[in-house]
């Protein structure tokens, strides 16, 4: 299938590792120009490699997606680089780092750094894009957000809880820019092995007691077979092929939808 986003320009947030920098290399593979906006410190390198592997222009720009000038300073700076954005995938995201079941477990200053990445930085990112797409008349935007939004997940609650305010910002966003020509959508990843998940699993095992404690490994096993009927966890390349899928043209039709890429983890009826 011909996606036909050669030489288009992507931003992706979050995409010096994990998820963004599938999303990252799939959007290249396809011979778009890639700008990595990250807080790593690899982030320019990840670029710079990208950019060697699949012959692509590409940018790494070191952002904080908190700092709403820091974002708009990516924006333009991406396209001075590479030309005017045509599609924005925002990776970007943080857990609490702490175990929430029940809430009770957490502080309410427990939240605050969590709703901020994952909220207000979600919101600096749409700002930052939409103006120029706007004029523009076309563009996409797609944010990553989690079953956990869905399922009110008492693992992390202010996780949950932020992911469920993205879905939701995605379908505003996606009714305020469907007049513009521009397609919002959010993707939901099920059971990706990230260190995000991986700290879930940390925050979980130690506030077990000695005995019961498991490994990383068993206690993933354990949980795809209980919780996902495909019984396999989900990749970042599985997140990835959905995501650019969805900012081609052979998904023109597509917005304000949320999209489970989870193996039939949560399934609506």
């Amino acid at each position: 299938m011909q996606l036909n986003i050669k030489d288009h320009v992507a931003v992706v947030t979050g995409g010096a590792s994990g998820i963004g920098l599938a999303v990252a290399r799939g959007f290249a593979a396809e011979g778009a120009r890639v700008a990595i906006w990250d807080l790593a410190k690899n982030v320019t390198t990840a670029a710079a490699d990208l950019a060697s592997e699949c012959g692509v222009a590409t940018c790494g720009i070191a952002t904080d997606i908190c700092d709403e000038a820091q974002v708009l300073d990516a924006a333009a700076a991406t396209a001075r680089e590479l030309g005017p954005i045509d599609h924005v995938v925002h990776c970007a995201a943080i857990g609490s780092g702490k175990f929430g079941f029940p809430f009770t477990n957490l502080q309410p200053s427990d939240w605050r750094a969590t709703l901020e990445v994952n909220i207000m930085g979600t919101v600096h990112v749409a700002h930052a894009v939409a103006e120029p797409m706007k004029q523009r008349k076309s563009g996409t935007i797609v944010f990553i957000s989690s079953v956990a939004g869905q399922i009110g997940s008492q693992t992390d609650p202010p996780y949950s809880a932020s992911k469920a305010a993205v879905i939701n910002f995605a379908q505003c966003t996606a009714k305020d820019l469907a007049p513009h020509g521009i397609r919002v959508n959010s993707v939901c990843p099920g059971m990706v092995q990230t260190p995000l998940n991986r700290g879930v699993w940390q925050a979980w095992n130690e506030q077990q007691p000695p005995d019961q404690q498991r490994s990383y490994e068993d206690w993933a096993e354990e949980k795809i077979k209980a919780v996902v009927p495909l019984g396999q966890w989900q990749t970042p390349e599985d997140i990835a092929d959905m995501v650019v899928f969805l900012s081609s043209n052979r998904a023109a039709h597509v917005t304000g939808q949320t999209i489970n890429v989870d193996g039939g983890f949560v399934m609506h009826w």
